[in-house]
């Protein structure tokens, strides 16, 4: 079997920025950070001294094995175009350039469609080892655990399935060199041992989840007293004063008005206060009342009676009467014209409505959650709308905060609308990029909550199943902040390059197109010289001319048929 060969680091070095007027180091768009190795080693040790050394190998390979998760869906963004096996090393050459170990891969065979997996590496200066050396003597037993989490993430990620992998030696155990081999978790005979390090089985940590759920429990049968979506998903002071207000309402008769703009999630407050209030088990009906023609809101509304005008074949009750002895919820009421505005003041006052052309009332039972996004007081001054129903309506108004006033919620809502989203397209994308975090929580949203559910359904339609929603989907034109540091293939950092300014005529284009030119030639005498440049190596030169290594391949082909 020919020995693998790592493919040029350049594409993941190019992916590292440094923003050190904001304290953040960014990998693509995940944020990473720099630790001291000898830190790790104190962790390390407190760990085995408070939980046991089996526990802290538990937890430790744990956490390798969520970095390499992360860095094997990286893998897929970076290199989609790349023969599989140099994509699938991404993941040891980003395991070299975290600085953990340096990795040279020895052997390497798998089919992705067969699910056939094999890989042996060396590991040389293991950080893990070396860490571990300073402190300790030469262990029995290998000591590179989450590194071997790591691989093992990494890789199952990649093939579809549990790959495993094992130390054959350790440096912390008196080898040169640690090496490691990975395959499929059945091929090892004690393959459940391995398995169960990487499950949450500590008792402590059996304990917290038993805890947790009874907690879950706790809050769902109090959400269904009192609470609904729209009181869970929020943690923010602001929301969770609007959230105090509503479950107060919710006790009283009181009329509401809910106050706030376009898209803060009215009708969702509207159903939270019918869901804890003693009407609860009766209709909940929710108009807007600005999508109904001026015309027809008094029928649709207060209903209306046969042969009350041309069309009313048949009498039919309104919304207020199918609401009855429940909530109704009108949206826009400012939208009201002013015949049903006079309707909608008697309903408040005498609990009695007519129906269009009736002759007798009905009684009606119903109580009133109002909401507008206008300024009722200055629609009133105006002459817009009532003053004496504005009075009635404005009982008890609550202010429903704008997302800009709701940073700490917009993680919540941004997973509830993915796992929503996912559910609905049939996928399973893997939550937002660090960076796209970051854009959406400085993001002004001018459309609310509705913005937001807008762009993650976006983000979840054009984003691949086990891939992370990037930054360039939900913002396409947001520009990279400034004072970001990239790492040059030296190894220096620079200043990312600019993008390329329109410019005039390029000199180099008005001078080979001046002389006997010909763009089959100049073509061919690139491919030539990157071909030399790297030394005959096919990946190298793809990399040199800009290109995927089978669209260099195809070239090569078709200069070779042209000799």
């Amino acid at each position: 079997m020919e020995t693998p060969q790592l493919p040029s680091n350049e594409d993941l070095l190019a992916q590292i920025r440094f923003d050190p007027d904001q304290g953040t180091i960014w990998l693509h768009e995940q944020r990473v950070m720099l630790n001291q190795a000898a830190a790790w080693g104190l962790l390390r040790d407190e760990l085995v001294e408070s939980i046991g050394i089996q526990r802290a190998r538990a937890l430790l390979m744990r956490f390798g094995y969520q970095s390499g998760l992360r860095d094997a869906e990286l893998a897929r963004k970076l290199r989609p175009d790349l023969p599989t096996e140099e994509a699938f090393m991404v993941g040891p050459q980003l395991h070299s350039i975290r600085g953990l170990v340096h990795v040279i891969p020895l052997e390497l065979d798998f089919d992705l469609d067969k699910g056939s997996f094999f890989g042996r590496f060396e590991w040389r200066n293991s950080f893990e080892a070396q860490v571990y050396l300073q402190h300790h003597d030469i262990s029995k037993d290998p000591v590179c655990w989450s590194q071997l989490g790591y691989a093992s993430g990494y890789t199952t990620y990649f093939m579809g399935r549990p790959i495993i992998y094992k130390e054959v030696a350790c440096a912390g155990c008196g080898s040169a060199h640690c090496e490691i081999v990975g395959k499929p978790a059945e091929e090892w005979e004690d393959h459940a041992e391995t398995e169960q390090l990487l499950l949450r089985n500590s008792i402590a940590e059996e304990l917290f989840a038993l805890q947790s759920q009874v907690s879950e429990l706790q809050e769902t049968i109090r959400a269904g007293k009192q609470d609904t979506l729209a009181n869970s998903v929020g943690r923010s002071r602001a929301f969770r004063e609007a959230s105090q207000l509503i479950r107060r309402a919710a006790a009283s008769r009181a009329n509401v008005l809910l106050l706030g703009e376009t898209g803060v999630g009215k009708e969702v407050f509207a159903r939270g206060l019918h869901a804890a209030s003693p009407r609860a088990g009766q209709p909940f009906v929710a108009i807007n009342c600005a999508c109904i023609p001026p015309d027809l809101i008094e029928a649709e509304l207060f209903g209306v009676e046969k042969g009350a005008y041309t069309g009313a074949a048949v009498s039919r009750p309104g919304k207020f009467e199918r609401a009855d002895r429940g909530t109704i919820f009108l949206d826009e009421v400012v939208e009201l014209s002013p015949r049903a505005q006079a309707s909608l003041l008697r309903v408040l006052q005498e609990g009695e409505l007519e129906r269009v052309g009736g002759t007798h009332s009905h009684r009606i039972d119903v109580r009133i959650v109002a909401a507008t996004n206008e300024d009722l007081k200055e629609a009133v001054a105006k002459g817009k709308f009532r003053a004496d129903l504005y009075y009635r309506l404005n009982v008890y108004p609550v202010h429903i905060p704008p997302l800009r006033e709701r940073t700490d919620d917009i993680a919540l809502l941004t997973e509830h609308f993915i796992s929503k989203y996912n559910t609905m397209y049939n996928k399973r994308t893997l939550g937002v990029s660090d960076k796209t975090m970051q854009a959406l929580m400085h993001y002004q949203w001018p459309g609310n909550i509705r913005e937001l559910e807008n762009m993650i359904e976006r983000g979840v339609i054009l984003t691949d199943s086990n891939q992370m929603i990037d930054v360039h989907v939900l913002f396409p034109a947001l520009a990279e902040p400034g004072g970001m540091k990239a790492v040059a293939p030296s190894g220096r950092l620079q200043a990312p390059p600019a993008p390329a300014a329109k410019a005039g005529p390029d000199e180099l284009c008005e001078r080979l197109l001046g002389e006997d030119f010909s763009l089959n030639r100049l073509e061919a005498r690139l491919i030539r010289t990157a071909m030399a440049k790297a030394d005959g190596n096919i990946t190298h030169a793809a990399r040199l001319l800009g290109i995927t290594r089978p669209q260099l391949a195809y070239r090569l082909d078709k200069l070779n048929g042209l000799k």
